[in-house]
């Protein structure tokens, strides 16, 4: 079997483990397939940013094993995760990095089940910013309309898998960097919860549990099915949360039960925000009472300005030592103009920053949490807009400037709805259910209770079933 460009976008990471499983396909033609769609697409969007095709051509060649995932291909993000055999820059200048000796624990898992690392997707530098547009490599372009963002941090992998490349790539997500690139380029973004997809081993505790991995797809059955592979502490895990009996393919087959579900159509400050975010979140709030949930207009009783500003605060002092490390590991300080003045404006403010200012803000966010999680005891789910515009035009969020405090207001007026679940530690997801008058995708976003993934993936799944998105594609070359 040939898989034709229009056969091979049909089909997610499930079916084309499927069709090699069959024995309908090859591993490496599979491969091969997907080696040529990047060529093709990646000239338009810009989301591949390095290439491993020849180690990924020998290593489907030589494998002796039939993992249920074998010649499926993945892409990841230039951000934390280490991949055996590639270079790690976290998009920035300052690094000139020999290839890892290594798989992190998350990329382990995925390639013993049979995923076929081919590269690396474009992230802004040091992951700092809700649009992929970085220095050293240049903006990442939204599928849908190559004038917008992809959105960021994940934006790479975003523009790889709605444009067509493969049907999901690794994601990370430190304020809603999973699902904002997912809303821009319509596609199922979930982020955990905390501690259920390990960090290590080359990272502890990641930014207090703030920061998460996880993946971008086109269907909630491909989401769930990575889960199962990843999800898990390594060893030496600061925490841990136990997946489902039976794994989390096996829940989104059953029925969620009847759940209670508030929603929100302002932004967590109560301003309004575009109407296609609107629309968007009462066309959700719709389907999901046709289901025969329970669903009203109510939001979490929080301080959302405290929680975000502590929570970016710690994220942004954190920067400032781990430079320095960088520094003395390869042995010279920075250069002037290696790091973008935005990056160097906040490596500048962690420095300065003190100890007792750190774990302020630290206890703030985590006291302020405790507020917003108690919404939770009496709803099952909240669901709000996961953007509050449909994805702004490349040059929405400039780096150049170097003012932190206007461009993290500029960044949360964008987003500020998925940031407080990486304070709280909540899975929460990102669903394409709708478009804008001019074909931009808009996603919602549902959050769940702590450890509730399974349940959050199943009501996702539920609403996929009513309202099917993964036919729809960008017409892009």
């Amino acid at each position: 079997m040939t898989l034709s460009r229009s056969d091979y976008e049909s089909y997610d990471a499930t079916g084309l483990a499927e069709l090699v499983r069959d024995g309908e396909i090859s591993p490496r033609e599979l491969v091969e397939t997907a080696i040529d769609r990047i060529e093709v697409l990646n000239p338009l969007v810009n989301a591949v940013i390095l290439k491993a095709y020849e180690q990924a051509l020998d290593e489907v060649e030589n494998r002796t094993d039939r993992p249920a995932f074998l010649g499926v291909p993945y892409l990841v993000k230039d951000l934390h995760a280490p991949v055996r055999g590639l270079p790690l820059t976290n998009g920035s200048r300052m690094f000139v990095d020999p290839p890892a000796p290594f798989d992190s624990t998350l990329i382990a898992r995925l390639r013993a089940a049979g995923f076929v690392m081919l590269g690396r997707t474009n992230s802004p530098e040091f992951g700092l910013s809700a649009s992929t547009e970085p220095h050293r490599y240049g903006a990442t372009r939204n599928p849908w309309n190559t004038k917008h963002i992809a959105g960021g941090s994940s934006g790479g992998a975003g523009a790889a898998v709605a444009s067509g490349m493969l049907p999901a790539a690794h994601a990370t997500d430190s304020g809603g960097s999973i699902r904002i690139p997912a809303s821009c380029n319509g596609l199922v973004g979930l982020k955990p919860t905390r501690g259920l997809n390990p960090y290590g081993p080359h990272r502890g505790d990641a930014a207090h549990g703030i920061s998460h991995e996880h993946a971008v797809t086109r269907t909630v059955r491909d989401t769930a099915a990575i889960l199962d592979i990843t999800a898990g502490p390594d060893v030496g895990a600061p925490y841990f949360v136990r997946p489902p009996e039976g794994g989390f393919v096996a829940a989104i087959k059953r029925p969620p039960k009847r759940l209670r579900i508030g929603f929100w159509k302002k932004s967590l400050q109560d301003e309004p925000i575009h109407e296609e975010c609107v629309i968007a979140v009462e066309k959700a709030a719709r389907l999901l009472e046709g289901l025969g949930h329970r669903v009203e207009e109510s939001r979490p009783d929080f301080d959302w300005s405290a929680v975000v500003h502590s929570q970016f605060n710690v994220l942004m002092t954190s920067l400032g030592p781990m430079v320095a490390m960088l520094e003395r590991q390869r042995g010279r300080p920075l250069a002037e103009g290696e790091l973008e003045p935005q990056t160097a404006a906040v490596v500048a403010r962690g420095r300065e920053a003190s100890l007792e200012y750190y774990l302020g803000n630290l206890t703030r966010m985590q006291l302020e949490v405790r507020r917003m999680a108690a919404f939770f005891e009496s709803f099952d789910v909240f669901l709000s807009p996961t953007m509050t515009m449909p994805p702004p035009l490349l040059g929405h969020l400039p780096t150049d400037d170097g003012d932190i405090d206007r461009f993290l207001a500029k960044l949360l007026a964008l987003a500020p709805f998925a940031a407080p679940f990486n304070a709280s530690g909540q899975p929460a997801i990102n669903l394409p259910l709708h478009c804008s008058a001019d074909g931009l995708p808009v996603g919602v976003h549902l959050a769940g209770r702590y450890g509730e993934d399974a349940a959050l993936l199943a009501l996702a799944a539920q609403m996929e079933q009513a309202q099917p998105w993964a036919h729809r594609r960008p017409q892009l070359g």
